[in-house]
Protein backbone atom coordinates (compact mmCIF):
# COMPACT_ATOMS: atom_id res chain seq x y z
CA UNK A 1 0.00 0.00 0.00
CA UNK A 2 2.82 2.37 0.84
CA UNK A 3 4.44 1.76 -2.54
CA UNK A 4 1.15 2.42 -4.34
CA UNK A 5 0.70 5.73 -2.55
CA UNK A 6 4.23 6.86 -3.42
CA UNK A 7 3.83 5.82 -7.06
CA UNK A 8 0.58 7.76 -7.24
CA UNK A 9 2.19 10.80 -5.73
CA UNK A 10 5.13 10.65 -8.12
CA UNK A 11 2.78 10.23 -11.06
CA UNK A 12 0.85 13.30 -9.97
CA UNK A 13 4.06 15.38 -9.60
CA UNK A 14 5.29 14.21 -12.98
CA UNK A 15 2.01 15.20 -14.56
CA UNK A 16 2.30 18.67 -13.05
CA UNK A 17 5.92 18.97 -14.25
CA UNK A 18 4.84 17.94 -17.78
CA UNK A 19 2.22 20.66 -17.81
CA UNK A 20 4.79 23.23 -16.72
CA UNK A 21 7.16 22.08 -19.43
CA UNK A 22 4.54 22.62 -22.13
CA UNK A 23 3.86 26.10 -20.74
CA UNK A 24 7.51 26.99 -21.01
CA UNK A 25 8.46 26.49 -17.41
CA UNK A 26 11.23 23.98 -18.15
CA UNK A 27 13.56 25.13 -15.35
CA UNK A 28 10.95 24.21 -12.72
CA UNK A 29 10.54 20.71 -14.09
CA UNK A 30 13.76 19.66 -12.45
CA UNK A 31 12.08 19.63 -9.04
CA UNK A 32 11.17 15.97 -8.39
CA UNK A 33 9.43 16.25 -4.95
CA UNK A 34 8.01 19.33 -3.36
CA UNK A 35 7.30 19.69 0.37
CA UNK A 36 3.56 19.53 -0.35
CA UNK A 37 3.93 16.20 -2.20
CA UNK A 38 5.91 14.72 0.67
CA UNK A 39 3.28 15.82 3.21
CA UNK A 40 0.57 14.32 0.94
CA UNK A 41 2.34 10.95 0.98
CA UNK A 42 2.61 11.10 4.75
CA UNK A 43 -1.10 11.86 5.01
CA UNK A 44 -1.89 8.96 2.71
CA UNK A 45 0.02 6.63 4.99
CA UNK A 46 -2.02 7.90 7.91
CA UNK A 47 -5.29 6.94 6.17
CA UNK A 48 -6.26 10.42 4.94
CA UNK A 49 -7.62 11.28 1.49
CA UNK A 50 -5.21 10.31 -1.31
CA UNK A 51 -6.98 12.00 -4.22
CA UNK A 52 -10.38 13.07 -5.49
CA UNK A 53 -12.42 11.38 -8.21
CA UNK A 54 -15.18 12.74 -10.40
CA UNK A 55 -18.54 12.63 -8.62
CA UNK A 56 -20.10 10.59 -11.46
CA UNK A 57 -17.38 7.94 -11.34
CA UNK A 58 -15.71 9.11 -14.55
CA UNK A 59 -11.95 8.49 -14.90
CA UNK A 60 -11.06 12.04 -13.84
CA UNK A 61 -8.83 12.58 -10.79
CA UNK A 62 -7.42 15.53 -8.85
CA UNK A 63 -5.03 16.05 -5.95
CA UNK A 64 -7.13 18.94 -4.64
CA UNK A 65 -10.86 19.23 -3.94
CA UNK A 66 -12.95 20.15 -6.98
CA UNK A 67 -16.55 20.62 -8.00
CA UNK A 68 -18.57 19.49 -10.97
CA UNK A 69 -20.13 22.06 -13.31
CA UNK A 70 -23.42 21.63 -11.45
CA UNK A 71 -21.76 22.35 -8.06
CA UNK A 72 -21.29 18.84 -6.64
CA UNK A 73 -18.07 17.94 -4.80
CA UNK A 74 -15.72 15.38 -6.21
CA UNK A 75 -15.55 12.10 -4.25
CA UNK A 76 -12.66 11.80 -1.78
CA UNK A 77 -10.75 8.50 -2.10
CA UNK A 78 -9.00 7.44 1.15
CA UNK A 79 -5.83 5.40 1.20
CA UNK A 80 -7.62 2.25 2.33
CA UNK A 81 -9.89 2.38 -0.73
CA UNK A 82 -7.08 2.79 -3.23
CA UNK A 83 -6.11 -0.13 -5.43
CA UNK A 84 -3.04 -1.95 -4.15
CA UNK A 85 -0.83 -4.32 -6.05
CA UNK A 86 1.22 -5.29 -3.00
CA UNK A 87 1.44 -8.91 -1.91
CA UNK A 88 -0.63 -9.62 1.20
CA UNK A 89 1.29 -9.43 4.38
CA UNK A 90 2.20 -12.71 5.97
CA UNK A 91 0.20 -13.45 9.11
CA UNK A 92 2.09 -13.69 12.35
CA UNK A 93 3.64 -16.99 13.24
CA UNK A 94 1.44 -17.45 16.29
CA UNK A 95 -1.73 -17.05 14.14
CA UNK A 96 -0.47 -19.74 11.77
CA UNK A 97 -0.02 -22.17 14.61
CA UNK A 98 -3.52 -21.39 15.99
CA UNK A 99 -5.07 -21.98 12.57
CA UNK A 100 -3.24 -25.26 12.27
CA UNK A 101 -4.59 -26.31 15.66
CA UNK A 102 -8.20 -25.44 14.76
CA UNK A 103 -8.10 -27.19 11.36
CA UNK A 104 -10.16 -30.39 11.53
CA UNK A 105 -8.77 -33.63 10.27
CA UNK A 106 -10.86 -36.04 8.23
CA UNK A 107 -11.16 -39.40 9.93
CA UNK A 108 -12.79 -41.31 7.04
CA UNK A 109 -15.43 -41.00 4.34
CA UNK A 110 -18.86 -42.62 4.72
CA UNK A 111 -21.46 -43.76 2.23
CA UNK A 112 -23.86 -40.92 1.30
CA UNK A 113 -26.88 -43.25 1.43
CA UNK A 114 -26.20 -44.33 5.04
CA UNK A 115 -24.94 -47.79 4.16
CA UNK A 116 -22.31 -49.31 6.49
CA UNK A 117 -19.51 -48.62 4.02
CA UNK A 118 -16.55 -46.33 4.73
CA UNK A 119 -13.41 -45.38 2.88
CA UNK A 120 -10.11 -43.83 4.04
CA UNK A 121 -9.88 -41.80 0.80
CA UNK A 122 -12.45 -39.81 -1.20
CA UNK A 123 -14.56 -41.92 -3.58
CA UNK A 124 -17.95 -42.13 -5.26
CA UNK A 125 -20.73 -44.65 -4.89
CA UNK A 126 -22.40 -46.59 -7.70
CA UNK A 127 -24.68 -43.62 -8.48
CA UNK A 128 -21.82 -41.12 -8.72
CA UNK A 129 -22.45 -39.45 -5.34
CA UNK A 130 -19.41 -38.33 -3.35
CA UNK A 131 -18.73 -40.01 -0.04
CA UNK A 132 -19.27 -37.66 2.92
CA UNK A 133 -16.23 -36.80 5.09
CA UNK A 134 -16.42 -37.58 8.80
CA UNK A 135 -14.11 -35.46 10.94
CA UNK A 136 -12.39 -36.42 14.14
CA UNK A 137 -14.69 -35.93 17.10
CA UNK A 138 -17.87 -36.43 15.04
CA UNK A 139 -17.89 -40.20 15.41
CA UNK A 140 -16.85 -42.40 18.28
CA UNK A 141 -16.52 -46.06 19.06
CA UNK A 142 -18.97 -46.08 21.99
CA UNK A 143 -22.05 -46.25 19.79
CA UNK A 144 -22.75 -42.50 19.98
CA UNK A 145 -22.38 -39.87 17.32
CA UNK A 146 -21.43 -36.23 17.59
CA UNK A 147 -22.48 -33.30 15.45
CA UNK A 148 -21.08 -29.80 15.35
CA UNK A 149 -23.23 -26.96 16.71
CA UNK A 150 -23.57 -25.62 13.19
CA UNK A 151 -25.10 -28.85 11.88
CA UNK A 152 -27.45 -29.06 14.85
CA UNK A 153 -28.60 -25.51 14.22
CA UNK A 154 -29.09 -26.07 10.51
CA UNK A 155 -31.10 -29.25 10.98
CA UNK A 156 -33.29 -27.71 13.69
CA UNK A 157 -32.86 -30.65 16.07
CA UNK A 158 -34.93 -30.43 19.27
CA UNK A 159 -34.96 -32.64 22.33
CA UNK A 160 -37.64 -33.42 24.89
CA UNK A 161 -37.37 -35.30 28.21
CA UNK A 162 -39.08 -38.66 28.65
CA UNK A 163 -41.96 -38.26 31.12
CA UNK A 164 -44.92 -40.26 32.32
CA UNK A 165 -48.26 -39.36 30.84
CA UNK A 166 -51.64 -40.95 30.16
CA UNK A 167 -51.89 -42.20 26.59
CA UNK A 168 -55.35 -41.49 25.25
CA UNK A 169 -56.60 -41.46 21.70
CA UNK A 170 -59.84 -41.34 19.78
CA UNK A 171 -60.67 -43.84 17.05
CA UNK A 172 -63.18 -42.54 14.52
CA UNK A 173 -65.29 -45.00 12.57
CA UNK A 174 -68.51 -44.99 10.55
CA UNK A 175 -71.45 -47.23 11.35
CA UNK A 176 -75.16 -47.92 11.07
CA UNK A 177 -78.05 -48.29 13.50
CA UNK A 178 -79.53 -51.79 13.73
CA UNK A 179 -82.29 -53.46 15.69
CA UNK A 180 -81.46 -55.24 18.91
CA UNK A 181 -82.03 -58.86 17.95
CA UNK A 182 -83.13 -59.66 21.50
CA UNK A 183 -85.99 -57.13 21.27
CA UNK A 184 -87.68 -58.55 18.18
CA UNK A 185 -90.56 -61.03 18.47
CA UNK A 186 -93.01 -62.69 16.10
CA UNK A 187 -96.65 -63.66 16.54
CA UNK A 188 -97.32 -67.19 15.21
CA UNK A 189 -99.70 -70.05 16.03
CA UNK A 190 -98.64 -73.46 17.36
CA UNK A 191 -101.66 -75.12 15.80
CA UNK A 192 -103.66 -74.94 12.62
CA UNK A 193 -106.37 -72.29 12.88
CA UNK A 194 -108.22 -69.44 11.28
CA UNK A 195 -107.97 -65.68 11.74
CA UNK A 196 -111.53 -64.51 12.24
CA UNK A 197 -110.70 -60.81 12.47
CA UNK A 198 -107.64 -58.52 12.76
CA UNK A 199 -107.48 -55.49 15.05
CA UNK A 200 -107.07 -51.98 13.64
CA UNK A 201 -103.25 -52.08 13.65
CA UNK A 202 -100.90 -51.76 10.69
CA UNK A 203 -97.22 -51.79 9.94
CA UNK A 204 -95.47 -48.97 11.79
CA UNK A 205 -98.01 -48.72 14.61
CA UNK A 206 -96.81 -48.85 18.19
CA UNK A 207 -98.49 -51.53 20.31
CA UNK A 208 -98.26 -52.38 23.97
CA UNK A 209 -97.83 -55.72 25.62
CA UNK A 210 -101.21 -57.45 26.02
CA UNK A 211 -102.94 -55.39 23.34
CA UNK A 212 -105.30 -57.55 21.14
CA UNK A 213 -103.98 -58.09 17.62
CA UNK A 214 -106.56 -60.59 16.19
CA UNK A 215 -109.21 -63.21 17.05
CA UNK A 216 -108.27 -66.84 16.37
CA UNK A 217 -110.43 -69.98 16.04
CA UNK A 218 -109.02 -73.52 16.05
CA UNK A 219 -110.56 -76.96 16.64
CA UNK A 220 -107.42 -78.01 18.51
CA UNK A 221 -107.69 -75.00 20.81
CA UNK A 222 -111.43 -75.62 21.42
CA UNK A 223 -110.74 -79.29 22.21
CA UNK A 224 -108.08 -78.39 24.77
CA UNK A 225 -110.39 -75.81 26.34
CA UNK A 226 -113.21 -78.38 26.58
CA UNK A 227 -110.91 -80.90 28.29
CA UNK A 228 -109.80 -78.33 30.86
CA UNK A 229 -113.39 -77.26 31.49
CA UNK A 230 -114.42 -80.89 32.08
CA UNK A 231 -111.67 -81.30 34.64
CA UNK A 232 -112.86 -78.16 36.40
CA UNK A 233 -116.49 -79.26 36.44
CA UNK A 234 -115.54 -82.73 37.72
CA UNK A 235 -113.66 -81.21 40.61
CA UNK A 236 -110.40 -82.79 39.50
CA UNK A 237 -107.30 -81.82 41.41
CA UNK A 238 -103.64 -82.52 41.33
CA UNK A 239 -101.94 -83.86 38.24
CA UNK A 240 -105.13 -84.35 36.28
CA UNK A 241 -106.18 -80.70 36.53
CA UNK A 242 -102.67 -79.50 36.07
CA UNK A 243 -102.22 -81.63 32.93
CA UNK A 244 -105.39 -80.25 31.33
CA UNK A 245 -104.24 -76.67 31.97
CA UNK A 246 -100.74 -77.44 30.71
CA UNK A 247 -102.20 -78.52 27.34
CA UNK A 248 -103.72 -75.06 26.88
CA UNK A 249 -100.41 -73.44 27.87
CA UNK A 250 -98.51 -75.60 25.38
CA UNK A 251 -100.72 -74.21 22.61
CA UNK A 252 -99.61 -70.67 23.71
CA UNK A 253 -103.13 -69.75 24.76
CA UNK A 254 -103.05 -66.24 26.24
CA UNK A 255 -103.30 -66.23 30.05
CA UNK A 256 -106.28 -63.82 30.08
CA UNK A 257 -108.26 -66.30 27.90
CA UNK A 258 -107.56 -69.16 30.36
CA UNK A 259 -108.68 -67.06 33.34
CA UNK A 260 -111.81 -66.05 31.45
CA UNK A 261 -112.57 -69.76 30.84
CA UNK A 262 -112.13 -70.51 34.56
CA UNK A 263 -114.44 -67.65 35.48
CA UNK A 264 -117.29 -68.17 32.99
CA UNK A 265 -117.01 -71.96 32.53
CA UNK A 266 -117.94 -71.29 28.88
CA UNK A 267 -115.90 -72.06 25.73
CA UNK A 268 -115.72 -69.10 23.35
CA UNK A 269 -115.83 -69.59 19.62
CA UNK A 270 -112.67 -67.54 19.11
CA UNK A 271 -109.91 -66.32 21.38
CA UNK A 272 -108.29 -62.84 21.29
CA UNK A 273 -104.55 -63.13 20.45
CA UNK A 274 -102.40 -60.55 22.27
CA UNK A 275 -99.17 -58.65 21.55
CA UNK A 276 -96.24 -60.31 23.36
CA UNK A 277 -94.30 -57.04 23.97
CA UNK A 278 -94.20 -53.29 23.48
CA UNK A 279 -92.87 -52.09 20.17
CA UNK A 280 -93.52 -51.15 16.58
CA UNK A 281 -95.13 -53.51 14.10
CA UNK A 282 -92.50 -54.27 11.48
CA UNK A 283 -94.57 -56.80 9.57
CA UNK A 284 -98.28 -57.70 9.38
CA UNK A 285 -99.26 -60.80 7.44
CA UNK A 286 -102.57 -61.55 9.19
CA UNK A 287 -105.72 -61.03 7.06
CA UNK A 288 -109.36 -61.46 8.06
CA UNK A 289 -110.56 -65.03 7.47
CA UNK A 290 -107.19 -66.44 6.49
CA UNK A 291 -106.07 -69.95 7.36
CA UNK A 292 -102.89 -70.00 9.41
CA UNK A 293 -100.60 -73.00 9.59
CA UNK A 294 -98.40 -73.70 12.61
CA UNK A 295 -95.34 -71.43 12.56
CA UNK A 296 -96.65 -68.89 10.05
CA UNK A 297 -95.48 -65.39 10.97
CA UNK A 298 -98.58 -63.25 11.37
CA UNK A 299 -96.94 -60.22 13.05
CA UNK A 300 -93.35 -59.09 13.68
CA UNK A 301 -92.83 -56.59 16.49
CA UNK A 302 -89.61 -54.78 17.50
CA UNK A 303 -88.75 -52.66 20.53
CA UNK A 304 -86.68 -49.55 19.63
CA UNK A 305 -86.02 -48.38 23.18
CA UNK A 306 -82.51 -49.86 22.92
CA UNK A 307 -80.71 -50.19 19.58
CA UNK A 308 -77.39 -51.43 18.33
CA UNK A 309 -74.81 -49.34 16.52
CA UNK A 310 -72.50 -51.46 14.41
CA UNK A 311 -69.13 -49.83 13.62
CA UNK A 312 -66.45 -50.86 11.14
CA UNK A 313 -63.07 -50.30 12.79
CA UNK A 314 -59.84 -50.54 10.81
CA UNK A 315 -57.76 -53.62 11.48
CA UNK A 316 -54.78 -51.58 12.68
CA UNK A 317 -56.90 -49.93 15.42
CA UNK A 318 -58.57 -53.09 16.64
CA UNK A 319 -55.99 -53.79 19.37
CA UNK A 320 -56.82 -50.48 21.07
CA UNK A 321 -60.54 -51.18 21.42
CA UNK A 322 -61.67 -52.86 24.64
CA UNK A 323 -65.03 -54.05 25.98
CA UNK A 324 -66.70 -51.28 27.95
CA UNK A 325 -64.93 -48.40 26.18
CA UNK A 326 -66.99 -45.23 25.98
CA UNK A 327 -68.34 -44.33 22.53
CA UNK A 328 -69.86 -41.07 21.31
CA UNK A 329 -72.45 -41.45 18.54
CA UNK A 330 -73.37 -38.60 16.16
CA UNK A 331 -76.17 -39.47 13.70
CA UNK A 332 -75.66 -37.87 10.31
CA UNK A 333 -79.37 -37.03 9.76
CA UNK A 334 -79.57 -35.34 13.20
CA UNK A 335 -77.03 -32.49 13.34
CA UNK A 336 -76.22 -31.47 16.88
CA UNK A 337 -77.60 -34.64 18.49
CA UNK A 338 -75.19 -36.85 20.36
CA UNK A 339 -75.67 -40.23 22.04
CA UNK A 340 -73.33 -42.20 24.26
CA UNK A 341 -72.88 -45.92 24.71
CA UNK A 342 -70.31 -48.57 25.50
CA UNK A 343 -68.63 -51.28 23.49
CA UNK A 344 -70.55 -54.47 24.23
CA UNK A 345 -69.04 -56.87 21.70
CA UNK A 346 -66.11 -57.17 19.29
CA UNK A 347 -67.09 -59.60 16.55
CA UNK A 348 -64.60 -62.46 16.15
CA UNK A 349 -64.11 -62.13 12.39
CA UNK A 350 -62.78 -59.56 9.91
CA UNK A 351 -64.19 -58.35 6.64
CA UNK A 352 -61.75 -59.66 4.04
CA UNK A 353 -62.62 -56.99 1.48
CA UNK A 354 -62.40 -53.90 3.71
CA UNK A 355 -59.98 -55.24 6.36
CA UNK A 356 -62.23 -53.96 9.11
CA UNK A 357 -63.67 -55.49 12.25
CA UNK A 358 -67.24 -54.99 13.44
CA UNK A 359 -67.86 -53.44 16.84
CA UNK A 360 -71.27 -53.45 18.55
CA UNK A 361 -72.45 -50.57 20.70
CA UNK A 362 -75.64 -50.63 22.77
CA UNK A 363 -77.25 -47.19 22.76
CA UNK A 364 -80.40 -46.18 24.70
CA UNK A 365 -83.04 -44.70 22.39
CA UNK A 366 -85.84 -43.43 24.65
CA UNK A 367 -87.38 -41.04 22.11
CA UNK A 368 -86.84 -43.54 19.25
CA UNK A 369 -85.12 -41.03 16.95
CA UNK A 370 -82.42 -43.56 16.09
CA UNK A 371 -83.88 -45.62 13.29
CA UNK A 372 -82.54 -48.82 11.76
CA UNK A 373 -80.09 -48.39 8.87
CA UNK A 374 -79.35 -44.79 9.88
CA UNK A 375 -75.73 -43.71 9.23
CA UNK A 376 -73.71 -42.49 12.21
CA UNK A 377 -70.18 -41.30 12.97
CA UNK A 378 -68.65 -42.65 16.16
CA UNK A 379 -65.65 -41.78 18.33
CA UNK A 380 -64.23 -44.54 20.50
CA UNK A 381 -62.13 -43.39 23.46
CA UNK A 382 -59.11 -45.61 24.00
CA UNK A 383 -56.09 -45.48 26.25
CA UNK A 384 -54.94 -46.27 29.76
CA UNK A 385 -55.87 -44.13 32.77
CA UNK A 386 -52.49 -44.79 34.45
CA UNK A 387 -49.49 -42.70 33.27
CA UNK A 388 -46.80 -44.54 31.34
CA UNK A 389 -43.40 -43.61 29.89
CA UNK A 390 -44.10 -41.86 26.61
CA UNK A 391 -42.23 -39.95 23.90
CA UNK A 392 -43.52 -38.03 20.88
CA UNK A 393 -44.26 -40.19 17.86
CA UNK A 394 -41.71 -38.20 15.82
CA UNK A 395 -38.92 -39.37 18.16
CA UNK A 396 -39.20 -43.01 17.08
CA UNK A 397 -37.35 -44.21 13.98
CA UNK A 398 -39.33 -47.26 12.91
CA UNK A 399 -37.82 -49.60 10.33
CA UNK A 400 -40.63 -52.13 10.63
CA UNK A 401 -38.59 -54.66 12.58
CA UNK A 402 -36.79 -52.34 14.98
CA UNK A 403 -37.67 -49.07 16.72
CA UNK A 404 -34.86 -46.67 17.65
CA UNK A 405 -34.72 -43.29 19.39
CA UNK A 406 -31.82 -40.84 19.58
CA UNK A 407 -30.91 -39.91 23.16
CA UNK A 408 -29.40 -36.44 23.54
CA UNK A 409 -26.29 -36.77 25.73
CA UNK A 410 -25.45 -33.07 25.53
CA UNK A 411 -22.62 -31.16 23.82
CA UNK A 412 -23.81 -32.32 20.41
CA UNK A 413 -23.52 -36.04 21.16
CA UNK A 414 -26.39 -38.40 20.36
CA UNK A 415 -26.70 -42.06 21.27
CA UNK A 416 -29.15 -44.45 19.56
CA UNK A 417 -31.27 -46.64 21.84
CA UNK A 418 -33.37 -49.55 20.65
CA UNK A 419 -36.79 -49.42 22.31
CA UNK A 420 -40.02 -51.39 22.52
CA UNK A 421 -43.18 -49.40 21.91
CA UNK A 422 -46.72 -49.96 23.15
CA UNK A 423 -49.95 -48.19 22.36
CA UNK A 424 -50.00 -44.67 20.97
CA UNK A 425 -52.37 -41.73 20.94
CA UNK A 426 -52.51 -37.97 21.08
CA UNK A 427 -49.18 -37.64 19.27
CA UNK A 428 -47.31 -39.80 21.83
CA UNK A 429 -46.31 -43.44 21.95
CA UNK A 430 -45.71 -45.63 24.99
CA UNK A 431 -42.16 -46.89 25.63
CA UNK A 432 -42.17 -50.25 27.37
CA UNK A 433 -38.44 -50.93 27.20
CA UNK A 434 -35.21 -49.10 26.37
CA UNK A 435 -35.59 -45.69 28.06
CA UNK A 436 -35.67 -44.25 31.56
CA UNK A 437 -37.67 -41.33 32.86
CA UNK A 438 -35.85 -38.02 32.48
CA UNK A 439 -33.70 -38.95 29.47
CA UNK A 440 -33.81 -36.44 26.62
CA UNK A 441 -34.74 -37.77 23.18
CA UNK A 442 -34.56 -36.03 19.81
CA UNK A 443 -38.07 -35.16 18.64
CA UNK A 444 -37.37 -33.33 15.38
CA UNK A 445 -34.80 -33.62 12.59
CA UNK A 446 -33.82 -37.10 13.80
CA UNK A 447 -33.84 -38.37 10.20
CA UNK A 448 -31.44 -35.58 9.27
CA UNK A 449 -29.21 -36.52 12.18
CA UNK A 450 -29.37 -40.07 10.89
CA UNK A 451 -28.12 -38.90 7.49
CA UNK A 452 -25.45 -36.62 8.95
CA UNK A 453 -24.00 -39.00 11.49
CA UNK A 454 -24.27 -42.40 9.76
CA UNK A 455 -26.60 -43.90 12.29
CA UNK A 456 -26.28 -47.23 10.53
CA UNK A 457 -22.66 -47.49 11.60
CA UNK A 458 -23.51 -46.39 15.13
CA UNK A 459 -26.05 -49.22 15.42
CA UNK A 460 -23.53 -51.83 14.36
CA UNK A 461 -23.48 -53.31 17.85
CA UNK A 462 -27.24 -53.78 17.85
CA UNK A 463 -27.17 -55.34 14.39
CA UNK A 464 -24.47 -57.83 15.35
CA UNK A 465 -26.43 -58.82 18.44
CA UNK A 466 -29.53 -59.56 16.37
CA UNK A 467 -27.82 -61.57 13.67
CA UNK A 468 -29.76 -61.52 10.36
CA UNK A 469 -31.14 -58.04 11.10
CA UNK A 470 -27.73 -56.53 10.56
CA UNK A 471 -28.48 -55.67 6.95
CA UNK A 472 -31.82 -54.07 7.77
CA UNK A 473 -32.12 -50.34 6.97
CA UNK A 474 -32.65 -48.03 9.94
CA UNK A 475 -34.26 -44.61 10.06
CA UNK A 476 -35.95 -44.89 6.72
CA UNK A 477 -32.69 -45.44 4.77
CA UNK A 478 -33.25 -48.07 2.14
CA UNK A 479 -30.49 -50.56 1.57
CA UNK A 480 -29.46 -50.89 -2.04
CA UNK A 481 -27.94 -54.04 -3.56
Amino acid sequence: MKRAVIIGTVAAVCAAAGAAFIAGALPRARTSFSPSAISFAVAAEAGATVYYQDADGKPFYSLTPKKTPDGRDWRAVPARADVSFDEPEEPPTENKSAAAKTERRIKYYRNPMGLPDTSPVPKKDSMGMDYIPVYEGEDSDDGSVKLSPGKIQRTGAKSEPVVRRAIRSVIRAPGTVQLDERRVSVVALRFEGFVESVANVTTGDHVHKGQPLMNVYSPALSSAAAEYLSALNAGATGKELKGARRRLENLATPEPAIRELERTRDISLSIPWLAPQDGEILERNAVNGMRAAPGDVLFRIADHQLVWVLLDVAERDLAQVTIGAKVTIRPRPLPGRMFTGKVSLIYPHLNAQTRTARIRIEVPNPDEVLRPEMYVDAEIETGTPDPVLAVPESAVLDSGMRQVVLVDKGEGRFEPHEVKVGRGGGGYVEITQGLSEGEAVVTSANFLIDAESNLKAALKGFAEANGPQANEPVGGTEARP
